[in-house]
């Protein structure tokens, strides 16, 4: 199959995967950082309140079923402004943003802010470049045990910078959940790699990919992301999608080369807008 799939297939199997994530999560957890979800205009729209991150808000999945108006964003802002949230991201594909999206930007103080790289790999050419990988130096990368989940979860967080108080309970929910497939890379017993990866039809979406600096440069992560697609492969799905940073002039982001390298063509770029809420709104 040709490698850049569709945009409704990507963003799809993103939003489709992101919403249980952010919603089948223990009620504590969900209390204490002020989460909800909604569905609204063929996406998905995810807000948690008390995130110092200002990462988890999110709104995508749009202009697959349902074209983007500005009645649709409306209410994506109106929801978001209910829930009290100060700020959310609207990650829309190019290809479906609309005419007057300017006009709509302007109306409800939506700005631009830094952009990411869809990308995607037919499931059998990933397979193909992983079965001709050197093994990582020191690590292994096995199926995630059920009772290792919540250090699991806290290595997620650590990786990526995030705090463990309730962000690692939310991340390690997704561990035991149906449709999940969690892996984790072991360097001398300790967890110190993680990936997972949501599995719907076709598309397999991968997420939380990632490492602890102390363990980079061994192969670790190219291993995780070979060890999902042997998975993908298994389960009957065709295509992998996953997401991250774009390139800044000058900077080097190695988990989009690590993808390169296994087969990934990046399907396009794209611009994550920011929402903020006006003052006394």
């Amino acid at each position: 199959m040709n490698a850049v799939v569709h945009p409704a297939v990507a963003e799809r199997s993103e939003a489709e995967a992101l919403y249980p994530f952010e919603t089948e999560v223990p009620d504590s957890v969900r209390a204490a950082l002020g989460m909800n979800a909604a569905r609204i205009g063929g996406g998905v729209v995810l807000s948690m309140r008390n995130d110092p991150t200002h990462y988890w808000s999110k709104a995508l999945g749009f202009g697959v079923t349902t074209p983007v108006t500005a009645e649709v964003i409306g209410a994506v802002c109106d929801f978001y402004r209910s829930e009290g949230t100060v700020q959310a991201v609207l990650q829309i594909a190019p290809a479906f943003l609309p005419e007057d999206w300017d006009d709509i930007c302007a109306r409800e103080g939506i700005t631009a802010g830094s952009s990411w790289v869809k990308l995607v790999c037919p499931v059998e050419k990933a397979v193909a470049r992983a079965q001709a990988l050197e093994a990582p130096a020191g690590i292994r990368v096995a199926p995630l045990e059920a009772d290792h989940a919540q250090e699991w979860g806290a290595v997620v967080t650590r990786a990526f910078g995030m705090p463990e108080e309730h962000y690692a309970r939310m991340t390690a929910a997704s561990a035991g959940r149906p449709g999940w497939h969690p892996f984790a890379a072991l360097l001398d017993g300790e967890i110190v790699g993680t990936g997972t990866m949501h599995a719907g039809g076709d598309a397999a979406q991968l997420f939380a990919g990632a490492v602890l600096p102390h363990a980079r440069k061994r192969g670790g992560q190219t291993a995780l992301l070979a060890a999902r697609a042997l998975r993908a492969r298994d389960l009957g799905c065709r295509v992998l999608v996953a997401e991250t940073g774009a390139e800044a002039p000058g900077t080097r982001n190695s988990s989009l080369h690590n993808m390169l390298r296994l087969g990934f063509q990046v399907a396009y770029e794209r611009r994550n807008w920011v929402w903020r809420s006006s003052p006394g709104a």
